[in-house]
């Protein structure tokens, strides 16, 4: 009752008063996760792809060939094209420059006038790029060179700092450069990441052949450049993939497919590889769709009809076979589908999904009709990839036995749970968690040491599957997995459930050593390739143990890194001595409790996947059959303790 009469006590009229009506860009200051997404590293990011993305619009329209980025000392970002140069006359309705209305006013821009709009083709089609940078800016500047004169303006956090200036006459070519430095005041990290905007920028080359773009890093101690520039286009997108992760393909060349309908236009490009796993990475006016949307419906629903309809046409599947899945012909696949078109229609500024339903028409159509074509011209071809399909099919109908066989086993079985499993006594997923632990001692100490309230405990032993190099039938009834699936509660592959998960938190809690490393690499490959919305949606995490017991006397203190452990030293005096644990079975109930378990003061990693490709890439180079590869991947991540994928 006390909460309720507070609330009383407290209440107010509820009028015309309390209405806020935000002017201007104080909306995007006020809500930037509206915009941007968030206001972590990829908010931070998502700036300069907003400000790129209108040079790549340029390119586009067939008017800019050369895009430079540069990352500047203090983590200033400068964006210059050889465009046409924003422009600079009046805008008739607000009287005012047309470049500062882009810099200045939400929803205005180049790109909604259809077939009299500056642009036929354009992927930043909200109006909001520019002036969200502008607004989430400590101060940005935009120079414009347009038909041999130089003009440029100033603002600071989305407000003009003085009016469109006349520089005077200029040499140089037409195009816009734009510098800004990201608001501290909006982000909670201001350090910018070269190998994540390299990333980006390699696939915006890779999606617009010929067009150039370079990228620069310019601050102390981390100077480095890199200009790419891909003639192929989504054939060499396809191909680097495949040659960075050293696999085996099952056909020489990519197979490319291109088709136009109305002023929409897609381009695909395929190629198949000895693994079990698919990487589909599409894309719409060159920005990236991780949720996929009508381009990949269409190319899946056709992919699929093609290898049925051709497979009995030359009898690779017979009368009496059932017909292959979705997941049959896409197993081992690397697509990328790249659609450009007039009036995209994404779901929300970040752009995440397409919508355009005459989009699935038209990649359906060209998938079924030149996939087809291509399998008639190149039978080997055809012959190789089919096997692979056959085979992905036999695994499935085999994983299909298996799986039933664990479901009547469980349904027999009096308690459904591992044996192995402590189970807490919390039964709101929302409040618990689970602990899988490497090792039977760590797990004794685990089971001894948890709040038993809301703390389970999974103990593994022996050594656990691969999934990397092993098709799903493999995976039902392994003895390693098994209580793993069994104890979270919501089934794997298709049969995933993310509803029915036991605990919101799962940890992942080995050894600092190396087999506990590469215990922790298996099962995160294992929930990235069959459980991945448990990753998806955060509920992943990795308990670090600390490394380093600092100990005087009876005052004890755990150090989770080298630095930490000196500094313990060094404050504790004379006489501390530092020992390294080997593992956590060294370590008894009290002590593992408080230093890994105990919410009020462990350390922990959450698993995210921020982007999917760079995570495919990394479990494919450490968890697959090539060593070198591997042994590179390691070498250059090595100063990362933390893995987040």
């Amino acid at each position: 009752m006390a909460e309720i009469k507070h609330e009383a006590e407290n209440k107010h009229e509820y009028d015309g008063s309390q209405i806020q009506v935000l002017e201007g860009l104080e909306a995007v200051r006020k809500r930037p996760g509206m915009y941007i997404g968030s206001t972590g590293p990829r908010g931070l990011h998502h700036l300069v792809y907003e400000i790129v993305d209108n040079s790549i619009d340029e390119a586009l329209a067939g008017y800019c060939d050369h895009i430079e980025v540069t990352i500047k000392p203090d983590n200033i970002i400068e964006v210059t094209d050889n465009g046409r140069g924003i422009p600079v006359d009046i805008q008739p309705k607000l009287g005012i420059p047309a470049v500062t209305v882009v810099f200045t006013i939400l929803h205005a821009g180049g790109k909604f006038g259809g077939e009299n709009s500056g642009y036929k083709v354009a992927g930043g089609l909200h109006g909001v790029g520019a002036s969200v940078v502008n607004a989430l800016s400590e101060w940005l500047t935009v120079t414009v060179r347009k038909d041999g004169v130089e003009y440029k303006q100033s603002f600071k956090r989305g407000k003009e700092d003085g009016p469109l200036a006349k520089i005077g006459a200029t040499t140089a070519p037409n195009g816009t450069t734009v510098r800004f430095k990201p608001d501290p005041e909006m982000f909670e990290i201001l350090d910018y990441d070269y190998e994540t905007l390299n990333t980006r920028l390699r696939e915006e080359s890779f999606l617009n052949a010929g067009v150039r773009i370079t990228l620069k890093d310019e601050r102390a101690g981390k100077e480095q450049c890199e200009s790419m520039c891909y003639e192929g286009g989504v054939r060499s997108f396809v191909e680097y993939i495949h040659q960075k992760r050293q696999m085996e393909v099952l056909h020489p060349e990519v197979i490319y497919l291109k088709g136009q309908l109305n002023d929409s236009i897609a381009e695909i490009a395929l190629q198949y590889n000895n693994s079990y796993n698919e990487l589909i990475l599409s894309f719409a006016n060159n920005v990236n769709t991780p949720d996929g949307g009508t381009h990949e419906e269409g190319f899946k629903s056709a992919i699929t009809r093609v290898f049925n309809d051709f497979g009995r046409e030359k009898g690779y599947i017979k009368e009496k076979d059932d017909n292959l899945s979705g997941s049959d012909v896409r197993e081992g696949l690397t697509a990328i589908i790249s659609v450009k078109l007039t009036e995209a229609q994404f779901e929300g500024q970040t752009k995440a999904k397409l919508g355009n339903t005459e989009v699935r028409t038209l990649v359906s159509g060209i998938v079924y009709d030149k996939l087809k074509e291509f399998f008639e011209e190149n039978p080997a071809v055809a012959k190789s990839i089919y096997e692979k399909a056959m085979q992905a099919a036999r695994a499935r109908e085999a994983a299909k036995r298996a799986r039933e066989l664990v479901r009547r086993k469980s349904a027999l079985e009096t308690s459904r749970m591992p044996g192995k499993l402590a189970d807490c006594r919390e039964k709101d997923p929302t409040k618990t968690e689970i602990f899988i632990v490497e090792g039977d001692s760590a797990g004794g100490s685990a089971k001894m040491g948890r709040d038993s309230a809301i703390q389970a405990i999974l103990p593994l032993w022996g050594k656990m599957l691969n999934v990397e190099k092993a098709r799903i039938d493999r995976i039902y009834g392994n003895d390693k997995l098994t209580p793993v699936v069994t104890a979270l509660g919501c089934g794997l592959g298709e049969d995933f459930d993310l509803s029915r998960l036991r605990y919101h938190k799962v940890f992942i809690m080995a050894d600092a050593d190396v087999d506990g490393s590469h215990i922790c690499t298996l099962l995160l490959t294992f929930f990235f390739r069959y459980m991945r919305p448990l990753v998806d949606a955060g509920h992943v995490y990795i308990a670090q143990p600390p490394l380093f017991k600092v100990a005087k006397g009876q005052k004890i203190k755990y150090a989770y890194n080298e630095n930490e452990m000196s500094a313990f030293m060094l404050e504790m005096g004379q006489g501390a001595k530092a020992s390294r644990y080997k593992g956590l079975g060294e370590m008894n109930p009290e002590q593992l409790w408080e230093t890994t378990m105990n919410p009020n003061n462990r350390v922990i990693v959450q698993v995210t996947v921020d982007d999917a490709m760079k995570a495919d890439e990394a479990f494919t180079i450490l968890m697959g059959d090539k060593v070198e590869p591997r042994r590179e991947f390691i070498e250059k991540n090595a100063q990362y303790a933390n893995l987040d994928v």
